[in-house]
C-alpha cells in the first residue's frame, strides 16, 4: 500500500477518504491529497532515489498510488540544462532550464500529471478517461490511455491550433471540439463528470492528477545536487504546476532531503491572460476572472482553478510574478532556439520572457542560481511563428545562383 492518508479539504479542512471525488461537499473548496511524512521519512533516502529508474516514479511513496505504477513508465526525469549562452546574454551568473519539451511521450509536462492521474484511475477501476484541455493534457490523455487501453474522451476549444489537433486524433480517441474557450469546455465537462462514471483527470481525479507535478519540483533539486535553487520561474494556466512545484520542495525539506529552502517562486503568464500576475502585482490574492486572448493557447485559462493557491505559494516563497505581450513571447522563443537549441512553445516564450521582464526590474538577482521551467515542445505550436521566422533562400541547383545568395548574406 501507498503513504497517502487521505484527502483534505484545502479550506475548511474536513478530511475525505480517497475516492475519485474532487470538491469539499460542505465549504465547496478543492481537496488535496494528504501523505503520512512520518512514515515516508523512514523509506524514503536520498540514495533509495538516486538507484531507481530515470522516470518519475523515482519518488513513488511521495505520489498518491496504492501499488505499483501503471502509467507513465517512460515519462519524467527531464534534462536540467546550465544555460551558459543565455545566461551570457542576459547578464546573470547561473540560468538553467527544466526542459520538459524532451523525453515524454508526448513532449510535455502534461506526461507528469496524466501518468499519476491513469494509474489512479486504473486502480479505481474506471475503463474510460477524459479531459478538457488546452492541447498538452489531450494528447497525454490520448496517448497513455491508448496504450494503457482505456476508452478516451477529449474535449477541447474548436480555436485549438491545427498541429494540436493533429498530435492528439492521431491516438484515435474521441476528440470533441466545442465552440468556446477553454473555460466553457471546462464547464461542460464538469457537468458531463457528474452524470457519466468517467475519470475526468482534471475533474473528479484533480487531487491526485495534479500530484503528478511536484516530481518536477523534485528532479529540479536532485539535479541541482540536493539543493534548492533561488529562483524559480513557472508558466501558470490553472495555476497548478506552480504551488505543486513549491509543495515539492517544502516535501523535500520536511523530510530531510534538503536542508535549506531560500528558493523564491515566480509566476510567468501571458498579458492576454494574466488573472494570476495580475492579482500578484496588485497584492491580492482575489482572482479576476478574465477573456483569453493571447498566442499562448496553452496558458489560456481566464478564471485558473489554482489561482488563489497560486497567489499565496508566491507570497509565502517571497516572489513577485510578470506577464508579457505576444511579440515577447515570440521574440523569447526565438532566443531560447538560437541561444541553447531549444525549441519551446508558446508556453516556454511566456517564462523566458518573464524571467527577462524579472532580471531587468531587479526582481531575479544576477548572481542568484534561477531555473526557468520549459513545459513543451515548440513543434506543437509552430503557428505561432507564422510570419516571425527569418528568409528562406531559394536557389537554382549551380553553384553560381548559391555564390549569388552567399554574396547577399554577406
Amino acid at each position: 500500500m501507498g503513504y497517502v492518508e487521505g484527502l483534505k479539504c484545502r479550506e475548511c479542512g474536513r478530511e475525505y477518504a480517497v475516492e475519485p471525488i474532487y470538491v469539499c461537499e460542505f465549504c465547496f473548496g478543492p481537496l488535496e491529497v494528504v501523505y503520512d511524512y512520518k512514515r515516508i521519512k523512514k523509506v524514503l533516502k536520498r540514495k533509495t532515489i538516486e538507484k531507481r529508474k530515470m522516470n518519475l516514479w523515482r519518488y513513488k511513496e511521495l505520489l498518491p498510488i496504492d501499488g505499483e505504477p501503471q502509467v507513465g513508465l517512460d515519462s519524467g526525469y527531464t534534462p536540467l540544462l546550465k544555460a551558459d549562452n543565455l545566461a551570457k546574454h542576459l547578464g546573470v551568473r547561473a540560468l538553467y532550464i527544466k526542459d520538459d519539451t524532451v523525453v515524454h511521450p508526448t513532449l510535455s509536462f502534461k506526461d507528469r500529471v496524466v501518468a499519476v492521474a491513469l494509474t489512479k484511475a486504473k486502480e479505481f477501476g474506471f475503463d474510460t478517461v477524459a479531459c478538457a484541455s488546452t492541447g498538452n493534457l489531450a494528447h497525454s490523455v490520448a496517448a497513455h490511455g491508448a496504450k494503457a487501453g482505456f476508452n478516451r474522451f477529449i474535449f477541447i476549444p474548436a480555436t485549438l491550433e491545427q498541429s494540436k489537433i493533429t498530435a492528439s486524433i492521431v491516438y484515435e480517441p474521441n476528440l470533441i471540439a466545442v465552440d468556446g474557450s477553454y473555460d466553457d469546455v471546462n464547464r461542460l465537462c464538469s457537468e458531463i463528470a457528474n452524470k457519466y462514471k468517467w475519470a475526468f483527470v482534471n475533474i473528479n481525479i484533480r487531487p491526485f492528477y495534479a500530484e503528478g507535478s511536484k516530481t518536477q519540483g523534485f528532479e529540479i533539486i536532485e539535479q541541482l545536487g540536493w539543493t534548492a535553487p533561488d529562483n524559480v520561474v513557472v508558466p501558470c494556466a490553472s495555476g497548478s504546476l506552480l504551488t505543486k512545484v513549491w509543495k515539492a520542495f517544502k516535501e523535500f525539506k520536511e523530510l530531510g532531503l534538503i536542508k535549506e529552502l531560500p528558493t523564491k517562486l515566480f509566476a510567468a503568464q501571458a498579458t492576454g491572460c494574466s488573472p494570476i500576475s495580475t492579482a500578484i502585482k496588485q497584492g491580492t490574492d482575489v482572482i479576476r476572472p478574465v477573456k483569453p486572448d493571447t498566442v499562448a493557447k496553452s496558458l489560456a485559462i481566464g478564471n485558473p482553478a489554482d489561482g488563489y493557491y497560486a497567489t499565496r505559494a508566491v507570497a509565502e516563497s517571497g516572489g513577485y510574478a510578470e506577464d508579457v505581450s505576444d511579440q515577447e513571447i515570440i521574440d523569447a522563443i526565438k532566443l531560447l532556439a538560437k541561444t541553447e537549441g531549444i525549441f519551446a512553445e508558446t508556453a516556454g516564450g511566456v517564462t523566458l520572457a518573464c524571467t527577462m521582464k524579472l532580471i531587468e526590474a531587479g526582481k531575479i538577482k544576477k548572481d542568484e542560481t534561477t531555473v526557468i521551467c520549459i513545459t513543451g515542445n515548440g513543434l506543437k505550436t509552430q503557428e505561432a511563428l507564422s510570419g516571425n521566422t527569418i528568409e528562406v533562400h531559394h536557389i537554382k541547383p549551380s553553384l553560381a545562383s548559391f555564390e549569388d545568395v552567399l554574396k547577399k548574406i554577406g
